[in-house]
């Protein structure tokens, strides 16, 4: 109960901090407009909460449906409006001002991304190095010579430091079907360039994980067999594991490192086992039964442990990411435009037909992602925010009737022609816009409860 607490708050503070921020923009850029703003509302239907502010007395409301938020604007297409109140009217503003009252929505989310991705570089994240494993048998990886130990420094000239970098930079390659040049250096200090033809890559290869697809793994070193965590509740706390048991065999299969721990519990979902460990110099023996979880279509086996790591490898395989304040704002507002393009490029090769439905998710999702990344810590939780916040500006930026985008469209066919959309025109479009948004949510609902049901 605890932990669908924690997840849904996290959930509702994401939702609500990019819905206030997206329709801030609307207002901010209203009123400096001359527009009057008559509702500002987080959620849709009947407000629950509500009291007004300002001169014009602006209605703040918290609705029931908090999906969603919409900032009313005095406008005669909905109702009378005064003689004296025309000049404020949102349909009375030349083509410019309501473009760019429209478009601050989205931009406010970009903005809000921004400063987010600014935040963590100028503060520093801790991220893996992008330091390499054995390379999976005959895969791009093993073809293209890449050894264990080797540390990536650049592709095709750019500098790589973390592992999520090279991840993020070769699916950019993959999606343009190029090739990639990686300067790697090995424990010797010798440098070396490694060339990876990506043509060969599918479009199933682009929805999993990339650097598996292509057979990179992240190097882990040889641990000894010792228990630094215990998921409260899980199956190795129950079973009576406590941290600092050292694990000496599994049914009677000696242990000599953490790395073949885990492969032997992986390979036994729902199977009983006898682990025999030493505790304070105390040999003692249990059972456990690993629980069944979904690894990529996998059925693998988990018993909630993790190894006790060693400070000098954490040291050498894991870095911080940090950059001058003035360097940061460069980073921020390339990470965004980057990720900007690549949910474009991505819902493009959806709809070609390139890309499966699947990669769509919901509120169920998001959800599940939000509570994740406020566990993992505050910085984790804001990149989360910045990449949702990313995606809610695009989905605005869309041509469909009925969002931000469809708005935007009209009014750039009204620059166009030199007159407004006629009103059976908005008409037909709002139909089909609506159309379009309940197959979208229609979709991302029925990926959501696709995930909960396959684990």
């Amino acid at each position: 109960m605890n932990n669908f607490l924690f997840y849904l708050g996290a959930f509702a503070l994401a939702l609500g901090l990019l819905i206030v921020v997206h329709e801030a923009g609307h207002f901010a850029i209203a009123r400096w407009c001359g527009v009057k703003v008559l509702r500002f509302s987080i959620g849709f239907g009947k407000p629950v909460l509500s009291r007004r502010f300002g001169q014009d007395r602006t209605e703040l409301a918290l609705a029931a449906f908090p999906l969603g938020g919409y900032v009313k604007m005095l406008d005669e297409r909905e109702g009378e409006v005064e003689a004296a109140e025309l000049p404020r009217a949102f349909n009375r503003q030349p083509v410019w001002k309501r473009f760019a009252i429209v478009l601050a929505g989205p931009v406010s989310n970009f903005m809000l991304a921004i400063f987010m991705y600014w935040v963590l570089f100028v503060h520093g994240v801790e991220e893996p190095r992008p330091v390499l494993g054995q390379p999976v048998a005959q895969s791009l990886a093993e073809r293209a010579g890449f050894q264990e130990g080797e540390l990536v420094r650049g592709i095709n000239g750019q500098a790589i430091v973390s592992w999520q970098e090279l991840r993020w930079e070769l699916l950019q390659q993959a999606l343009a079907k190029g090739g990639a040049t990686l300067e790697v250096i090995n424990k010797r200090q010798e440098i070396s360039l490694r060339k990876l033809d990506l043509s060969s890559l599918n479009t199933a290869d682009l929805e999993g994980d990339i650097l598996q697809q292509m057979g990179f793994r992240f190097y882990r070193p040889q641990l000894p067999p010792v228990i630094g965590k215990i998921t409260q509740g899980g199956v190795a706390d129950l079973a009576g594991l406590r941290e600092g048991d050292r694990i000496l065999a599994i049914d009677g299969e000696a242990t000599g490192s953490w790395t073949q721990v885990v492969a032997i519990i992986r390979d036994a979902p729902g199977r009983t086992l006898r682990l025999d460990a030493d505790r304070q110099g105390r040999t003692i023996s249990l059972s456990v039964t690993p629980a069944e979880a979904d690894d990529r279509g996998k059925r693998v086996g988990r018993i909630g442990i993790g190894v006790r790591e060693v400070e000098a490898d954490r040291a050498a395989l894991m870095t911080v990411v940090r950059y001058g304040p003035v360097e940061s704002i460069g980073k921020a507002v390339g990470q965004t435009w980057e990720t900007s393009v690549f949910s474009l490029t991505m819902l493009g090769r959806m709809i070609a037909g390139e890309v499966s439905w699947k990669n769509l998710s919901g509120p169920l999702t998001i959800a599940d992602y939000a509570g994740q990344s406020a566990k993992l810590g505050l910085a984790y939780y804001i990149k989360f925010l910045a990449l949702i916040s990313i995606s809610l500006g695009v989905l605005n930026l869309l041509p469909i009737p009925l969002l931000d985008g469809g708005h935007l469209m009209y009014y750039i066919v009204e620059i166009i022609k030199g007159g407004p959309v006629s009103e059976r025109v908005m008409e037909i479009g709002q139909q089909i816009g609506l159309a379009l948004l309940i197959m979208l949510m229609a979709f991302a609902f029925y990926n959501d409860i696709n995930r909960l049901v396959s684990g």
